[in-house]
């Protein structure tokens, strides 16, 4: 049969009237195992749930509470248990062992009790406690780190992800959030939490780790929670706060760095390449573009990105550093994304805006040395000129000093990006551009080389020659009204007929002495073989009169063809 403690008052001090108490004696306590640390000893009033083997004298077991699997709940010094328990627990601590023992006028004395305690008894009790609290008590918090930079904490009605380790208040663990590896996330003020957990999470910075004493009636109180918080529970957590935002939160954008010149902001459908580390709001890192070596484009504010990036990165200027700090419903929402994004986190982006542009963007010029001429760039003309080309942050690509010499193109001969073609165009010699050429008008969407994709492009320019073009399919023009009698002057040794060395020669002098010019771009001698073949129609390396035809002959000819 196994007997109670658990006795009222009246029954104690019947007890004392009636029995034959015999020497006075009082109770024996041994603190076999102490704690090395203690904060709070028992006192009368305190509430207590402790563990107990009792025995007799003579060792004989005559209940014990481990056997039930159930710790003994007590109020101490308010007669709730025999009167030399309510002694021998005054002054203990949580984890201490004690034997105590009592003689049988402070336990069942001369009565006994049922037939496992007999009269004048004396009683032996092992002890372990395990918690105690009292009803003056409040959750108590202690912050054992908290960051020097705290702009915001925890206000009721907030959201927030915390990690923690709960134990009971002998350090029996009951729960923990790393186990489950993942965050608790709920609201503050609510009434998802236990009162003296809200309680002790109000205040809290990001990155600050708390302890809480929280007592039963702030907890799970007298019915305590499944199988491992008992009834009347005093409950200790060790809590790290990783996240916190509210629902009427916006996107906070912070600028890092601004370039001295902006001429231009970003606005909704322009197109953006960024670079950018993600982190949550405890600072740990989630995705890097730097990582990949490769920015992120994308439009903006045409739903493309996220809502919170595409709202942060209106108004950015080139070269801009910005940090933007969105909360989850601007974000990924409380699902969270993949394996590196959890549900109902605040994402902070710091981002460095390498370039924009806008689909409907033209080539920018803007001149850094202007001159004055009467002859500049245009279509079809042979140019020679330097360069150094470069993406918008400043990152060099190519450069014609890299050759030694400049860099030479026919221009409207597609041979150069479109944007570039078109920033050479009405420059005169010694003129200096800076142009910006949009990736539409560049090398696309695709890039080429080292040229990544949809970048800007900055050519730094430098007219150095200009040979004028002639007009889409000569390959010589007269400079003035020409010789009257072509065939005649081309046939120098009057044999009525042309040969290549002779046609050749004589078109290099008109060259020379300024009256025609060639085609520019070619080899002069590639141009000179051209227009002979041109000529020599029947291809026997000779011209005659009957072959000569000028290209406005020709023209005019085919016109009439076309005509009839």
């Amino acid at each position: 049969m196994q007997v109670s403690l658990l006795l009222s008052l009246c029954f104690a001090k019947w007890t004392f009237i009636v029995g034959n108490p015999g020497p006075i004696e009082d109770v024996v306590i041994d603190r076999y195992s102490v704690p090395e640390h203690c904060t709070r000893e028992v006192k009368t009033g305190d509430f207590v749930r402790y563990h107990y083997n009792g025995t007799f004298v003579d060792g004989k077991q005559f209940d014990s509470s481990h056997d039930r699997g159930v710790a003994f709940f007590v109020q101490v010094g308010r007669g709730r248990q025999i009167a030399g328990m309510d002694k021998g627990l005054i002054g203990m601590c949580v984890n201490e062992r004690r034997r105590v023992t009592i003689p049988p006028h402070l336990a069942y004395g001369s009565q006994g009790a049922g037939d496992m305690i007999k009269a004048d008894a004396t009683l032996i009790l092992d002890v372990v406690l395990l918690d105690v609290w009292n009803q003056a008590d409040q959750t108590r918090t202690h912050s054992s780190s908290r960051p020097r930079n705290c702009r915001r904490s925890v206000q009721k009605s907030d959201f927030v992800r915390f990690h923690f380790n709960g134990t009971l208040l002998d350090g029996t663990a009951f729960d923990s959030s790393y186990g489950r590896h993942q965050t608790q996330d709920s609201l503050v003020g609510e009434g998802w939490l236990i009162a003296g957990l809200e309680e002790g999470l109000l205040g809290m910075c990001v990155g600050e780790r708390r302890s809480l004493s929280v007592p039963p009636f702030h907890a799970y109180g007298e019915k305590g929670y499944g199988a491992n918080v008992p009834p009347h529970a005093t409950l200790l957590f060790d809590l790290v706060l990783e996240d916190l935002h509210n629902s009427k939160d916006d996107v906070t954008v912070e600028t890092l760095a601004l370039p001295q010149s902006c001429a231009r902001r970003s606005v909704s459908g322009d197109y953006i390449r960024y670079h950018y580390n993600g982190t949550f709001l405890n600072g740990h890192a989630f995705d890097s573009s730097y990582r990949r070596n490769q920015t992120y484009n994308t439009y903006i504010g045409l739903g493309y990105v996220i809502a919170g990036m595409d709202k942060g990165l209106q108004g950015v200027c080139v070269g801009e550093k910005r940090r933007i700090i969105m909360p989850p419903h601007l974000a990924y929402g409380q699902h969270g994304a993949g394996k590196e994004i959890p549900g109902s986190a605040v994402l902070v982006f710091d981002v460095h805006v390498v370039d924009f542009h806008n689909p409907s963007d033209s080539v920018e010029i803007q001149v850094t040395h202007r001159l004055e001429c009467n002859e500049s760039s245009a279509v079809d003309d042979f140019i020679q000129y330097h360069y150094n080309c470069s993406l918008m942050d400043g990152t060099p690509l190519f450069s014609s000093k890299d050759y030694q010499t400049p860099q030479d193109v026919t221009l409207g001969a597609d041979k150069v990006i479109d944007g570039l073609d078109e920033g050479l165009r009405g420059m005169c010699v010694g003129e200096k551009r800076r142009v910006l050429v949009p990736p539409h008008l560049g090398h696309g969407e695709r890039g080429a080389g080292d040229v990544p994709g949809s970048a800007v492009l900055v050519f730094e320019l430098e007219l150095m020659s200009l040979h004028k073009g002639l007009p889409p399919g000569y390959l010589f023009v007269w400079l003035d009204s020409g010789p009257a009698d072509l065939f005649k002057e081309l046939d120098t040794n009057h044999d009525q007929e042309v040969p290549l060395e002779e046609f050749s020669d004589f078109i290099a002098l008109q060259v020379t002495e300024g009256r025609g010019r060639l085609k520019p771009g070619v080899e002069p001698a590639v141009v000179i073989g051209d227009m002979f073949k041109n000529q020599d129609r029947n291809q026997d390396g000779r011209i005659t009169a009957d072959e000569l035809k000028l290209k406005v002959q020709e023209d005019a000819e085919n016109a009439l063809h076309e005509e009839l």
